[in-house]
């Protein structure tokens, strides 16, 4: 592996309507606003230094146009774009100045169809983290990872830790080993991204790494008080997977948010990663009580990268769900 991968950066999604999407994530929900015009809104965390690690697009309907990765320098950009070239996936490169607050990127469509970028440079801003005067809502820290739905997990899995030098923290296998779904970091946490199985490929959920338990309670409580309970889809809870607690949102537009705290440290190099059975029940979550079928059978499509305007195809799982999914 000639490249280095940091850890997950940055998303880019395509909303609806910018003022609405506003009043979720910052108004309830506590993102700091970098900036924005008519058609962009450029979101981070409280602990984040860089200029956004969300940005919302205004569009006519929602969708997802890239998972990004942060890389260690910018010649990792050049032999990324060898790499996937020599493995036959058209890349495209947007040069500096055509997205506001970054540098060079590239992107690409993964083997599972996902579209990835990655980026070295990006602006600086103003840490907020000691700014406890600024803190609302769920009082978001920073980016922690991006769940997708596959067709293929072990494909993705093979590519991501083969190719990529991803590891895996923890995974879900049936009784003849194959893995129904993967966990996988370049940081030291448990994952910076999750694959489950299911019609794909799909954005399942960005996770945004909170600082306690408390903030994710009071999110839920400022949520309520502003008239947020139908976009709680579930939790709080734990997971047993990963160890995190969670809560699962779904934004204005369908986008699936989760809150997110208490996974653990992976960074020693004979971790070995966690096997589930996958009908142990505390997998999903740890206390017992079921997940709803929206958070199996709902999830975001994504962009063609060559073809911006054009959605990819939504290809059924080597492994059945428990119902054919449902795509906003």
């Amino acid at each position: 592996m000639d490249f280095n991968i940091i850890r997950s950066g940055r998303a880019v999604l395509n909303v609806t309507d910018l003022e609405r999407s506003r009043a979720f994530y910052v108004d309830a929900l506590g993102f700091v606003e970098t900036e924005s015009d008519d058609t962009h809104l450029y979101l981070r965390g409280l602990e984040e230094c860089n200029h956004h690690s969300l940005l919302l697009k205004k569009a006519e309907e929602p969708s997802v146009e890239a998972i990004g990765y942060k890389v260690f320098e910018e010649t990792d950009l050049e032999r990324l774009d060898l790499f996937f070239s020599q493995k036959g996936l058209k890349t495209r490169w947007l040069e500096r100045g055509e997205q506001i607050g970054m540098g060079r990127a590239l992107r690409v469509q993964d083997v599972s169809g996902l579209p990835l970028e990655f980026y070295c440079e990006m602006d600086q801003v103003e840490r907020m983290l000691q700014r406890y005067d600024l803190y609302k809502g769920a009082r978001v820290q920073r980016i922690d990872h991006f769940n997708c739905m596959v067709r293929d997990v072990e494909k993705a899995y093979d590519f991501y830790t083969k190719e990529l030098g991803f590891a895996c923290s923890e995974y879900t296998a049936a009784e003849d080993e194959k893995i129904w779904a993967a966990w996988l970091h370049r940081k030291p946490s448990v994952h910076d991204v999750a694959f489950m199985n299911g019609e794909g490929p799909r954005l399942h959920h960005i996770g945004y790494w909170l600082s306690d338990q408390l903030s994710l309670i009071h999110a839920c409580d400022v949520l309520a008080s502003m008239g947020y309970t139908k976009n709680i889809e579930r939790g709080p809870g734990r997971h047993g997977l990963s160890n995190a607690f969670f809560l699962y949102l779904r934004d204005p537009d369908g986008h699936r948010i989760e809150l997110y705290n208490g996974d653990y440290l992976t960074s020693d190099p004979d971790f070995k990663p966690i096997r589930w059975d996958i009908n142990d029940p505390r997998r999903q979550t740890f206390w017992g009580h079921a997940a709803p079928d929206s958070w199996f059978n709902e999830a975001s499509r994504v962009q063609d990268v060559l073809n911006p305007k054009q959605l990819k195809e939504v290809g059924q799982p080597t492994l059945k769900q428990r119902k054919p999914t449902f795509v906003i």
